[in-house]
């Protein structure tokens, strides 16, 4: 039986410079909305990536004396390194300057052209350059852009214009009968009120006093306005061909079930987007969500303000999946949210530390200290333990009613609501009171059971949102990854298993005052150089065309014992698996391995490392601090490609 597609998009990131927490908050979002429709058995497809042209980009590569494709090159690579940073599983990274992409917004300007759905005019009115955008003197807001409170600048210049009145009517008579279109409805009554109902003004869709853009094919002193080539993507992406040669990916997933994006854009996809794809005879997508905006304490994140957040700096105190539990969990469904250091600590202590880490590390000793680490089911039930199972087993559909209707926040809170429950579990039946006392050996077994296994069911629903930590408890437990198909029963854990021998602390609780200390120590620290590689001899062509470089697929991974750096990788390699021992344990931990697409270096001399055959290298980048990067392939290929 063939899968229910689900194709969701994020909107993608303008590189006019390195993206803070409340940009990273919208693709940690959408990935843990992917992640869900996987386990739930839906064939995802999740795109995200950057655009890249319009006159922003032409001024900042002029200051930083670079061209334009240099200094996009340089920006998305950084979005990219960050996105992959927060464990997310897009499927396709699109760039607005990938070839495909420009052929096909050329293609789809002369289609609406020959239509006469875009003309030749004169544009003359107010213009945001960092919003690309042309207001009216009703539209600003108290003088300035409506949308960034940027100041505006007088503006004429010959351009062509889409008749956006033309298919007006058809949208709001779409909108009317589609009340999923826009959510949440707070945006539709905004777009509709606004900006619908007063009537629509023609759309300015090229520009001639810029050149970083896409050249309109028979006008060439043009090149397209930035909207309708980035909001393109989303079909350009999967192979949409305006000459009719669309590929199979694009006709099984378009329309769209879902794009994702910041409520400041929302005008551009539930308007403009809607009808350029209604020029095209397309449908429209499914739902479009506009999400509120994170700020920081004292108001939205700028770099003028001093105020900016990034996801790195955040994830060096915290971690990865702290931080994508705290931006998923603080961020309501309509309103702003709010991040400070203070609340991300409090956060991390009483939440992850306490509730979760707490339960799993107490769970885990007992069952150690009072078993030798085996857990069994006894079956010496009481009827407290009913009251668990129901909690846990109820879980799941609430979880998914949550999801469903993109409430993430509230979801997170259902999972963390069992974990709540497991804890008062722990106090009622007092495991520590059971041990004394042999006739109650059993209902002691019983009980570290029911924890157990309920710790799984939880960690089986948190790993959409913490990828990492539910695959770190289920190594301490020893436990199977469960499907979506095995959640509707309580007992699947299998009783004589062993847990690990000493467990892990999965979040250690931090003091505020230190942590803000370092945070104003990191500041007045001056800015380190990018370490520089140690120079060596030179080589010749002939000698470099002797090393063979493949992807390789890491299969499974585990610790060398009684070496603290030492990690060991079955790696696939085409038809092949090899044995790889690296020392890179203090960057990755061997759950994190498991999986990754990876460089092999794969004609290296086999080599004993620690007793072990180590049959290739695995290549990696070092920071200043020594920490390394696995180089991974950009885009998806198969194990044993070769890299040339």
């Amino acid at each position: 039986m063939d899968k229910k597609k689900f194709y969701m998009t994020t909107a993608i990131a303008y590189t006019s410079g390195k993206p803070h927490i409340g940009n990273t908050y919208e693709i940690v979002l959408a990935d843990s909305i992917a992640r869900y429709k996987r386990f739930q058995g839906y064939d995802v497809f999740f795109q995200t990536g950057t655009d890249e042209h319009g006159q922003k980009i032409e001024l900042k590569a002029a200051e930083a004396g670079i061209t334009p494709k240099e200094f996009v090159d340089n920006v998305a690579g950084q979005i990219r390194t960050i996105w992959d940073l927060m464990d997310t599983s897009y499927d396709k990274f699109i760039r607005t300057t990938d070839k495909e992409h420009e052929e096909q917004v050329q293609k789809i300007f002369k289609y609406m052209y020959d239509k006469g759905d875009i003309y030749k005019g004169h544009y003359e009115g107010l213009y945001c350059t960092p919003c690309e955008s042309f207001f009216t003197e009703s539209q600003l807001v108290d003088g300035k852009c409506p949308d960034c409170g940027r100041e505006v600048q007088p503006a004429k210049e010959e351009a062509y214009f889409f008749k956006m009145s033309k298919y007006a009517d058809r949208l709001i008579e779409h909108i009317n009968t589609h009340p999923e279109f826009i959510q949440p409805v707070s945006r539709k009554n905004e777009m509709m009120n606004n900006f619908l109902l007063p009537g629509l003004q023609d759309l300015c869709v090229s520009r001639t006093s810029f050149k970083w853009g896409i050249p309109v094919t028979f006008d060439e002193k043009h090149v397209i306005y930035v909207w309708l080539d980035a909001l393109t993507n989303y079909i350009t992406g999967i192979g949409y061909d305006c000459g009719g040669e669309s590929s199979g990916q694009f006709k099984k997933d378009w329309p769209a079930d879902l794009h994702l994006i910041g409520k400041d854009i929302i005008r551009f996809h539930t308007i403009y987007w809607p009808i350029f794809l209604m020029s095209l005879d397309l449908p429209l997508p499914k739902q479009i969500f506009g999400h509120p905006w994170l700020l920081q304490g004292d108001g939205k994140m700028s770099k003028s303000k001093g105020n900016v957040l990034y996801a790195d700096e955040l994830v060096d105190f915290f971690g990865v999946d702290a931080v994508r539990y705290f931006v998923l969990h603080e961020m309501p469904f309509e309103n702003d949210g709010v991040i400070t250091w203070e609340l991300m600590v409090e956060r991390l202590n009483s939440e992850l530390a306490n509730t979760l880490g707490n339960l799993v590390n107490r769970t885990v000793s007992m069952s150690n200290k009072y078993f030798g680490g085996i857990v069994t089911d006894a079956r010496a039930a009481e009827e407290v333990d009913e009251d668990l199972k129901k909690t846990v087993l109820a879980t799941l559909p609430n979880v998914t009613k949550k999801m469903e209707e993109l409430r993430v926040a509230d979801a997170l809170t259902e999972i963390f609501s069992m974990f709540k429950r497991c804890n008062k579990y722990i106090d009622e039946t007092m495991p520590w009171a059971l041990a004394k006392n042999s006739a109650k050996r059993d209902r002691l077994a019983t009980v570290l059971y029911n924890l157990v296994e309920s710790i799984c069911y939880g960690a089986a629903l948190l790993e959409p949102f913490m990828p990492s930590t539910a695959r770190k408890i289920r190594a301490q437990l020893n436990a199977k990854a469960r499907t979506i198909d095995e959640m509707d029963t309580f007992g699947l854990y299998e009783s004589g298993t062993r847990v690990t021998g000493t467990p892990e602390i999965l979040f250690a609780r931090l003091d505020i005052k230190k942590v803000l200390e370092e945070v104003e120590a990191k500041k007045a620290a001056p800015a380190k150089e990018a370490p520089e590689a140690e120079g060596k001899e030179t080589i010749t062509y002939d000698e470099f065309d002797k090393c063979q470089f493949q992807v390789g697929e890491i299969l499974s991974c585990e610790a060398v014992p009684k070496a603290d750096k030492l990690l060991c990788s079955q790696v696939k390699i085409g038809n092949q698996v090899r044995q790889i021992v690296s020392g890179i344990r203090g960057s990755y931990t061997p759950e994190e391995m498991a999986g990754k697409k990876v460089m092999v270096l794969t004609n290296l001399a086999p080599r004993k490392i620690r007793g072990l055959v180590s049959e290739g290298m695995l290549l990696c980048a070092e920071d200043e601090n020594g920490g390394l990067s696995l180089m991974t392939p950009e885009r998806p290929v198969p194990a044993g490609s070769g890299i040339s």
